[in-house]
């Protein structure tokens, strides 16, 4: 459902001191990071994320250009206290022009923290240049170390790619390089420690993510999720692993409960976002590639700032409507609630 806002009045579009806004809702939380979906497009066919064929496309037409995105993040970070913005898709690398937008956000004032989420397929060749246009952090998903469970997963032959493509954001000083990973029942679940190893040798930081309810298809099944307790159990056979009191108080609102592998001062985390929620601390809001404000992954509801955008409206009038979609986010996402539903979108419709 998509909510359809006001069109503007005649306001000043200039920000002062009054006109500083937080994205705000109901339950305390602030919203500070922007998680800003690039393109709904991907090179890679997920088992749990969409079907063989791929799925309908948005029309270019449909998708924000670089001035919309631009614009959007720029009253984002001058009124509405907008500090962090991630980059995702879909698959990012896919928005032609990337290291151009990447400057242009980084030239804002004020200059958010910019991040991309990736899969890694052509990061090779353009690490370099994401960090010299004022990228600063990046992860990649990688799913498993087995070429052949990685084309089994993702239905393309692409594995050595990603690595490639892991160890050129590290060269380029993307530092910490974040690896996402999903652990899927009877396919890779058994990897767990030999990705570990590999991540402490490769110096990148790794993090198990709980599959959660987004795939195109609507399979999902959490009996068939293997859990962060299951994760960490089957980690803690090769590896001890202890809470870090020092990253317990700093985590703040960051999903990763993180521990450090003793014997080393490296850690691994583990995102619990079914069995263990952290809704009550989520600092985050995310915009569509066509314009849409998402105050949820897995909210059913959507604001429409791309109606604003191009009908006329000023910073202001925007701005207030970002405002208000957040201030309507819900307490959590429900997955355990017998009335939940997945959103009618796929994830890579929504943007990670």
């Amino acid at each position: 459902m998509t909510v359809l806002l006001g069109l503007p009045g005649l306001r000043s579009s200039r920000p002062g001191a009054d006109q500083q806004r937080r994205l705000a809702d109901a339950y305390g939380r602030v919203a500070a990071d922007l998680r800003l979906s690039l393109t709904d497009r991907c090179n890679l066919r997920c088992t749990y994320c969409m079907p063989a064929e791929g799925l309908d496309w948005m029309d270019r037409s449909e998708l924000l250009d670089d001035d919309e995105i631009v614009r959007l993040v720029r009253i984002g970070t001058e009124r509405l206290g907008i500090t962090t913005v991630r980059l995702t898709g879909g698959e990012p690398l896919l928005r032609r022009g990337l290291e151009g937008l990447v400057a242009r956000l980084a030239a804002l004032e004020p200059s958010p923290v910019l991040a991309l989420t990736t899969n890694g397929i052509g990061l090779a060749g353009r690490a370099e240049a994401l960090r010299a246009a004022g990228l600063n952090r990046i992860n990649v998903s990688l799913d498993t170390l087995n070429p052949d469970t990685f084309a089994e997963l993702t239905r393309r032959r692409r594995h050595a790619d990603v690595l490639a493509g892991i160890r050129a954001a590290r060269a380029a000083g993307l530092d910490p390089v974040k690896i996402n990973a999903v652990l899927m029942r009877g396919v890779n679940d058994h990897e767990a420690p030999d990705m570990l190893r590999w991540a402490l040798d490769e110096g990148v930081q790794l993090r198990f993510i709980e599959q959660m309810p987004l795939d195109a298809q609507h399979g999902w099944r959490r009996a068939d999720m293997v859990t962060a307790a299951e994760t960490l159990a089957r980690l803690r056979t090769a590896f001890s692993l202890v809470v870090d009191p020092a990253h317990a108080a700093a985590r703040g609102s960051a999903p990763a409960e993180l521990f450090r592998v003793v014997g080393t001062d490296r850690t691994v985390g583990v995102i619990a976002s079914v069995t263990q929620p952290f809704c009550g601390s989520c600092d985050r809001v995310r915009l569509t590639a066509d314009g849409q404000i998402r105050t949820c992954l897995f909210a059913r509801e959507e604001s429409d700032l791309r109606l604003l955008l191009r009908g006329g409206a000023d910073d202001a009038t925007i701005a207030d409507a970002w405002v208000t979609a957040v201030a309507g986010k819900q307490p959590g996402h429900g997955i355990d609630d017998p009335s939940f539903l997945q959103p009618d979108r796929p994830m890579s419709a929504i943007g990670g």
